[in-house]
């Protein structure tokens, strides 16, 4: 248990991926957000950020104890 909940609506499971995303359209390149995702939902949020052509990452939730 990571302790850090799915950023998708209504998931309450915990999360092992992170996703860092920028709105080119109001952010510079400096300006990132995070959403953090379990194994079920990463895809689905990555295809929503993608499909906005938001410049986006996604790696493993890396959580320090």
């Amino acid at each position: 248990m990571t302790g850090h909940t799915c950023s998708r609506a209504g998931c309450r499971r915990d999360a092992t991926w992170r996703i860092d995303w920028r709105n080119p359209k109001i952010h510079d390149a400096a300006r990132r957000k995070t959403w953090i995702a379990c194994d079920d939902h990463v895809d689905y949020l990555r295809d929503f950020l993608a499909a906005r052509s938001f410049p986006l990452e996604v790696g493993p939730l890396e959580v320090s104890a």
